[in-house]
Formats: structure tokens, C-alpha cells, sequence
């Protein structure tokens, strides 16, 4: 996750608080979702954005997962993710995803 994202994030969190922001990602691989993941739970494991050592417990979902899909008008889905639900590992990409969501620490910052 690019510096910018990062800073985006944490400008929503600021601004909402950290119990009224989602994270919905798109990432394309398991390990990108992980990654990603930790980022918006943990802090970016890389020390290189906004997010470094900055744990925001934030909700993080990826547009892959059953329940994101159920979510959304499916005329819309099929548009939008279509080719990506058809192309990718959406099954390994949501595990990835949902270990870090349910492994995550939830001691939220607003700072």
C-alpha cells in the first residue's frame, strides 16, 4: 500500500474515527492482501508510510469475499470485479485477508 493510500487512511480515521471506517482492498495476490492488511490493523510492516508503528484496528475486507459480493447489486459486481472474481484466487486472497482481520490487535488510535 502506497504512502498516499496510507495517508488517505489515516486522514478518514481522523476524521470519522476508526469504528465508522472500512477498508474495502482490491488487491490482485494472497500476499498483497496480507500485506495491505496489516497495514490498516497493525501499522505497515515495511516502516516506509504514514501508517508506520500507527495501529488503527481498522475493518479490512477484500471485493472478493462472499460476503463483500452478497453486499453489492450484482449487475454491478459483475461490471466492476467481474473479470477479477473470474481471474483470480478470491478464495485465497479472502483467507489471507481474514486471518489478518481476525488475528489483528483492535486497540483503536484516532490520533
Amino acid at each position: 500500500m502506497d504512502p498516499q493510500t496510507q495517508q488517505s487512511i489515516l486522514d478518514a480515521v481522523r476524521q470519522f474515527g476508526a469504528a465508522n471506517v472500512i477498508v474495502l482492498l482490491g488487491t490482485p495476490s494472497p500476499e498483497a492482501a496480507a500485506i495491505a492488511a496489516e497495514t490498516v490493523v497493525n501499522g505497515d510492516p515495511t516502516y516506509a508510510g504514514p501508517l508506520a508503528e500507527t495501529q488503527l484496528g481498522l475493518s479490512v475486507y477484500h471485493v472478493l469475499e462472499n460476503d463483500v459480493r452478497n453486499a453489492i447489486d450484482p449487475a454491478v459486481y459483475d461490471a466492476q470485479v467481474g473479470l477479477m472474481a473470474e481471474t483470480l484466487d478470491g478464495a485465497a486472497i479472502a483467507e489471507a485477508v481474514a486471518l489478518v482481520r481476525n488475528a489483528g490487535t483492535r486497540s483503536v488510535s484516532n490520533d
